[in-house]
């Protein structure tokens, strides 16, 4: 089941963040950086203001279990979307939970008439696989500070497809 996320949701946000960020990140990314991003971007005040600027969180549960999330916003164009965070708990990885994400996400972004989404992903993170399996393509690069650190991403985009 997935569900609409609500300020009730950020300490289940930032537990699934803390899950998934150390087993994403570890690899390519400081200690030191992944500890900054995870306060910088999944502290209460920070998720709360997230959410106050029109960041819509999606939580995808099972038996119970909260298996990922996904955030989302339209851009300053209506006609254009924007995949924030896209996360799912190592042990539901390649069993379709980030695809679910994805295609609500879409399929709420074709609702409000968008004709893409797009993203930004690590460029050394194995993700931008998975998007671009899914259709995204990589339109750009871009280095962008973040406090005494860079995140160094590929920018991907995804045409959609009018409403069903």
């Amino acid at each position: 089941m997935i569900r609409e996320g609500s300020p009730e949701d950020v300490p289940l946000i930032r537990q699934l963040a803390e899950r998934t960020w150390w087993p994403s990140y570890r690899e390519i990314l400081s200690t030191e950086q992944i500890r900054y991003m995870l306060q910088e971007l999944y502290s209460q005040p920070a998720l709360l203001r997230q959410m106050e600027h029109g960041h819509r969180f999606l939580l995808l549960q099972e038996a119970g279990q909260a298996l990922g999330f996904a955030s989302w916003s339209l851009l300053a164009d209506p006609k254009k979307s924007r995949l924030h965070k896209l996360y799912v708990v190592p042990e539901a990885q390649g069993k379709g939970a980030g695809r679910r994400l994805l295609e609500e996400v879409e399929s709420r972004a074709r609702d409000r008439a968008c004709d893409s989404l797009e993203l930004n992903v690590n460029r050394f993170n194995k993700a931008r696989y998975f998007y671009q399996k899914l259709g995204f393509e990589i339109v750009g690069a871009e280095d962008i500070p973040i406090g005494p650190f860079f995140m160094n991403d590929y920018i991907m985009r995804k045409r959609l497809d009018a409403p069903r």
